[in-house]
């Protein structure tokens, strides 16, 4: 071991594999849980995320879109030109930035992310089950703070504020009725300006 380095080789390879190892196993799960909730709605994963996106971040440019949905610019693009096939999503420049291109919900893409967030039901997802033992103990769910640290270091500041922001959204625009989660009254899902 370097006598000057904060670490040794061996402990270095031992985090770096269970890292590996367990975000691999929690990303099976959600990747099968996100695709089983989503598949009725005929939407791919990139193409929801997509349009939650869009309505987190009240239209989005694609480099937010490949950033905070932590996916190759390309792959951005083309699954948001889908959704705009599909009447979903429309694209426009905005008054005080014509050099980007933004995304914005249809109200067609309005409805059918509602429809998604109306159906969804955290007892059919390994995550939340898995969960569950800790929320019982500590009265909360896990928190993450370790792990939001290593992602600021990685994607840094800006990825963690748009990340605190989408949660803020979500806790102000939506409220829980007969288990089911909807738009409070007067929120529109809709990010599109004309």
């Amino acid at each position: 071991m370097d006598k000057n380095a904060p670490y040794s080789i061996k402990q270095s390879i031992i985090f770096a594999h269970k890292v590996a190892q367990l975000s691999k196993a929690l990303w099976k799960s959600t990747e099968k849980d996100w695709q089983n909730w989503i598949k009725p709605f005929n939407l791919n994963i990139n193409e929801h995320h997509i349009l939650l996106i869009a309505y987190q971040l009240e239209g989005a440019s694609i480099s937010d879109i490949a950033k905070f949905g932590v996916m190759h610019v390309s792959t951005a693009f083309n699954f948001s030109k889908k959704l705009e096939e599909r009447g979903l999503l429309t694209f426009s420049k905005k008054q005080n930035d014509k050099r980007n291109t933004y995304v914005y919900l249809t109200s067609e893409g309005e409805k059918l992310l509602q429809d998604t967030l109306e159906v969804y039901d955290p007892k059919s997802t390994g995550i939340y089950e898995g969960s569950l033992p800790i929320k019982e103990l500590y009265g909360k769910f896990p928190e993450f703070s370790e792990v939001m640290t290593i992602v600021r270091h990685i994607y840094g500041p800006d990825f963690m504020l748009i990340f605190e922001k989408t949660l803020e959204k979500m806790e102000a625009d939506f409220t829980e009725e007969n288990g089911k989660l909807v738009a409070k009254p007067n929120v529109s899902l809709k990010s599109e300006t004309n």
